[in-house]
């Protein structure tokens, strides 16, 4: 038996989805969670700084005995996990857009990604979706002010500016869009009334999850006790949207980090 936490770590609200896929797939797995909203978003900063917060959330996460590190963030996945990596011993596991699934299910031969620019224009993401695409067009959009607004809980502007970035995809005729920010999660059910019911939504956070279970077997750190999951949840500033979604999903403690 293994009862250590998993930890996970983002920039705010955004892999609260994951740790509920996780609830969901591994019941017996205790989450701690870094909701690092203090310093959200992450996709406008500096790659130095990006990789100095990943730094210390991986830091805090370990200081907290959590056996495997989940970087719930595409951002400081693309930009940071090789020096998170190279910093720490204990299994990371990373989050990126579902290129891959959306070329090998497109009909089209023409997907959208919408994420943060830093996701967008990192060398991790163009080295995977140059392996990957073939004769497949992809359609970039950078989410500009998404992630603020979903921590605000602005959703009349949030469907305004989401619609502007999705209806250029659409006329281009894609059929797979691929969402390339966890925090882009909790915007699918405005997502389904903007496009067509043709176009396929890719949100990788099923995939990840059973990659996270992969590696807790491989390294034989899974939790074989049938007692119900805890999860607690850290917050570095407080706003409404996360006070409301986070206690849904745990206890919910404030910490300086």
């Amino acid at each position: 038996m293994n009862n250590q936490p998993i930890g996970i770590f983002d920039s705010g609200i955004g892999g609260i989805s994951i740790l509920k896929k996780i609830n969901k797939i591994l019941p017996n797995e205790n989450i701690i969670y870094l909701a690092d909203n203090k310093n959200c978003p992450y996709g406008n900063k500096s790659i130095s700084n990006i990789i100095k917060l990943s730094l210390k959330n991986t830091s805090t996460l370990i200081q907290m005995n959590c056996k495997a590190i989940v970087i719930a963030c595409n951002t400081a996945t693309t930009n940071a996990i090789k020096e998170i990596r190279n910093s720490f011993s204990v299994p990371i596991i990373g989050i990126e857009p579902a290129i891959k699934p959306a070329i090998n299910n497109t009909k089209t031969n023409k997907i959208g990604v919408l994420a943060t620019e830093k996701t967008l224009t990192s060398t991790h993401f163009n080295r995977t979706s140059n392996r990957f695409s073939n004769k497949v067009e992809i359609y970039e959009q950078i989410g500009y002010d998404l992630v603020n607004l979903i921590e605000s809980g602005n959703s009349k502007e949030t469907k305004t500016l989401l619609k502007s970035y999705l209806e250029k995809m659409v006329k281009s005729n894609i059929d797979q869009l691929v969402l390339g920010c966890t925090h882009y999660h909790f915007l699918i059910p405005i997502i389904k009334k903007i496009i067509p019911k043709n176009i396929n939504i890719q949100d990788p956070n099923e995939a990840i999850v059973r990659q996270i279970e992969k590696i807790l077997k491989i390294n034989n750190i899974e939790n074989s006790s049938e007692n119900k999951c805890k999860n607690i949840i850290y917050v570095n500033g407080v706003t409404e949207v996360i006070k409301k979604i986070s206690k849904l999903n745990g206890e919910v403690k404030a910490l300086d980090f």
